[in-house]
C-alpha cells in the first residue's frame, strides 16, 4: 500500500502530488507504538514543507480513493493557510478523504477531469470493545459525518443537509458521480480535459514503480536526485512495505502451487504385485521343497 506526498517548488508555480492512501493505514498505527509515532513526525514534516511553499500558484494533483479523516483534515488546514492561489486537480477514481483535500482549492478552483469519477460517504472504522466503548466510537463517527458535511458546504454555500444525505445514500456507502453530477452537487467547480502534463506524470509515476521492483531485485541504479521529493514513509517503512509484499506473494505462490502427490504410506508400496496363477506356482513349489 503506497501513500505519497511529492512537492516539486519552483519561483512561480509549486506542483503537489497526492497519491495513494492518504495517510497510514488504521490498522497499522497500532501495531508498534514506537513506529506510529516516528511516523507522524514524518507527517508532520511533510504538513510543515507545505506551509513553507512561498510560490503564488499551488496545484494540488489528487489521484486517491482516500485514507485517513485525520490525516486529510491536517493537510486540508495545511493548503488553506497558504497565501497562494489553490488549484485541486482530481483524476480518477477520487473518493473519501480525498474530497477533503480537494476543498482546499480557491475560489473556483476546485477541477476534475473528464474522465474521474467522484464518491463522498459517510465515514467508517474498524474497533472492539464493550459496549460503551462501541458507543463512544459511533458517536465519534457521527461527529466526523457533521464536520466533512460541514466542509462541503462552506465551499459549496449549501445546506450541511445536502450533503448529509449523499453522504447517507446506500447505507452510507455514498454513490459514485460522475464530473457533471460532482459539479452539480456542488463538489467541484468545473471539468477539465486531461493535459498533456497528466500523462508525463503518469509515466513517471509508471518510472518509479520500476525503479522499486528492480531495487527489490538488487539491480543497481543511478542515483536520482532527490531535492524535491518528499515521501511520507521512511526507508524503513519503505522495507517494511516490501518484506509484507514480499510474504503476501509467497502465500499466494503456496496457494496457487500445482498440488504434489505424496508418496504413499503403506509398506507395501513398491511390493510386486502377482497373478493369482504366480501365486499357486508358488505355493505348489514350497511343497516340493518338502
Amino acid at each position: 500500500m503506497k501513500s505519497e506526498i511529492l512537492i516539486k517548488n519552483s519561483t512561480d508555480v509549486c506542483q503537489i502530488d497526492i497519491e495513494g492512501t492518504i495517510g497510514i493505514p488504521e490498522e497499522w498505527q497500532f501495531e508498534d507504538p514506537d513506529a506510529r509515532v516516528a511516523t507522524y513526525e514524518r507527517f508532520r514534516d511533510a504538513l510543515r514543507r507545505i506551509s513553507e511553499i512561498e510560490a503564488p500558484e499551488v496545484i494540488v494533483n489528487i489521484r486517491s480513493t482516500g485514507g485517513d479523516v485525520n490525516d486529510a483534515l491536517l493537510i486540508l488546514d495545511a493548503l488553506r493557510q497558504l497565501p497562494a492561489r489553490i488549484v485541486t486537480r482530481c483524476y480518477g477514481y477520487t473518493a473519501s478523504a480525498a474530497t477533503i483535500i480537494a476543498q482546499a482549492a480557491s475560489e473556483g478552483a476546485r477541477e476534475i477531469s473528464e474522465n474521474a469519477l467522484y464518491l463522498i460517504h459517510n465515514s467508517i472504522c474498524s474497533t472492539e470493545g464493550n459496549a460503551d466503548q462501541i458507543a463512544a466510537e459511533i458517536d465519534l463517527l457521527h461527529q466526523t459525518d457533521a464536520r466533512i458535511a460541514a466542509v462541503y458546504a462552506a465551499r459549496s454555500g449549501r445546506p450541511v443537509e445536502e450533503f448529509q444525505t449523499l453522504m447517507s445514500e446506500n447505507n452510507g456507502t455514498g454513490r459514485w458521480l460522475s464530473p457533471e453530477e460532482a459539479i452539480a452537487a456542488g463538489l467541484v467547480d468545473r471539468m477539465i480535459e486531461p493535459a498533456q502534463k497528466t500523462t508525463a506524470s503518469l509515466t513517471q509515476n509508471i518510472s518509479r514503480g520500476w525503479q522499486r521492483l528492480l531495487a527489490e531485485l538488487g539491480v543497481k541504479q543511478t542515483p536520482q536526485p532527490l531535492a524535491d521529493r518528499n515521501i511520507l514513509h521512511s526507508e524503513e517503512e519503505v522495507r517494511e512495505l516490501h518484506r509484507r509484499s514480499s510474504i503476501a506473494a509467497e502465500e499466494i505462490r503456496q496457494r496457487i502451487a500445482p498440488t504434489r502427490v505424496q508418496p504413499t504410506e503403506d509398506p507395501s508400496f513398491g511390493d510386486t504385485i502377482r497373478s493369482a496363477n504366480e501365486r499357486a506356482y508358488a505355493e505348489d513349489a514350497k511343497c516340493f521343497h518338502h
